[in-house]
């Protein structure tokens, strides 16, 4: 049998047994786009769960990979590591994933919102900003905070 680097998914002969292994740390981490300290951070944490050991070095199945796959989904949406804990841990079990992004959602969509309105607000002063005529920095100074100059 050739050599193995121990990345891939490849069967091996254990005692006249074909074991499946799993997939090496590295190889998740190739698949998934990430770093292996990233995978073993969400071990840590508990987005991911315990693996498998085999000689003590991690072995993972590809539901791994599709779990990460989720993670960097939901981080890409705006989703913070709490509330994808959320999504996994938060509901009873069964619950459809349809049930557990909408609640998820609907709070996300609230949070840009008000995000989005504080930019346009950031914005609405900064091109006032720009329009700004005053002779001394400390004319500025009040303008900025609000407050009106001192007769």
């Amino acid at each position: 049998m050739a050599a193995n680097d121990g990345d891939e998914c490849d069967p091996i002969d254990v005692m006249n047994a074909n074991i499946e292994p799993g997939l090496a740390i590295g190889a998740v981490a190739r698949r998934a786009g990430i770093a292996t300290s990233v995978i073993r951070y969400y071990e840590d944490i508990g987005l991911l769960p315990a693996p498998m050991r085999l000689n003590g070095r991690r072995r993972y199945n590809l539901s791994t990979v599709q779990r990460l796959r989720v993670i960097a989904y939901a981080q890409q949406a705006g989703f913070t590591l709490g509330e994808i804990r959320e999504l996994f841990f938060g509901f009873e079990a069964g619950t459809p994933p349809s049930v557990r992004w909408e609640g998820l959602v609907q709070r996300k969509l609230a949070e840009l919102e008000a995000q989005l309105a504080r930019i346009h607000a950031m914005q609405s002063l900064l091109r006032e900003g720009m329009t700004c005529g005053c002779l001394t920095i400390e004319q500025c100074t009040v303008w900025l905070s609000g407050l009106e100059p001192s007769a």
